[in-house]
């Protein structure tokens, strides 16, 4: 079950009233692309994306549903199959279905799903729940290092020289240090290789994230 446009003009018709009391300046007369910006969007997400229990997470219609999970990932393909995998049992079950997902991404969503990635090193700014998750996980890199600082700043673009895109890794429990090592270690790959890494690292992010947002 795909959420095309004439997916989003149902959900409009058959908005619940959590939308109306969240999402007061949507209307009937909105389009389409105001809809999915407000429910994808980084502003709209850190706002109003709970954590969730597993049964909460079942018994909420599509839309709220994309919400929760929209930030872990910038791939609708993503979110749309984590929703419609409903019912879940449990975490891993979902966490399954993402996994499963994740397998397809082709190399254009796992380039754009890069923009909603910080550089490492960097902090995001914005309010989002996306921004929100990323400062979380790059807690191992101190901001006020001005040595590591300046490694990350290279490591960045010798990296983004090479490949043409920003160095993902999964920042979670890991060092700055041990990023840092990981980047020289993946500037040697090829660039197939490379990618290959990356949508590994992408995966695996979304899926830490979903375990995040569901309990």
């Amino acid at each position: 079950m795909g959420f095309d446009d004439a997916r989003w003009r149902s959900l409009l018709d058959q908005r619940s009233p959590l939308l109306d009391e969240r999402s007061p300046h949507l209307s009937q007369r909105s389009d389409v692309t105001r809809l999915k910006r407000c429910f994808h969007g980084p502003t709209h997400a850190a706002t109003y994306v709970p954590r969730v229990r597993v049964e909460e997470f079942n018994a909420l219609d599509e839309v709220e549903a994309a919400r929760v999970v929209g930030p872990c990932v910038a791939i609708a393909g993503w979110v749309e199959a984590v929703v419609a995998g409903r019912p879940y049992p449990d975490v891993d079950a979902a966490v399954a279905v993402a996994d499963a997902q994740a397998a397809t991404w082709t190399p254009a969503q796992v380039t754009e799903a890069l923009a909603d990635h910080p550089r490492i090193g960097e902090r995001p700014t914005g309010d989002g729940a996306g921004a929100a998750m990323s400062r979380g996980e790059q807690a191992g890199v101190d901001p006020a290092d001005a040595d590591v600082q300046a490694r990350l700043a290279d490591g960045n673009r010798r990296y983004e020289e090479r490949f043409g895109r920003i160095y993902l890794v999964r920042a979670a429990g890991r060092s700055a240090e041990e990023m840092l090592a990981l980047l020289e270690q993946r500037l040697g790959h090829d660039p197939e290789t490379e990618l290959a890494v990356t949508t590994g690292q992408l995966a695996e992010i979304a899926a830490l994230r979903l375990r995040g947002l569901l309990a």
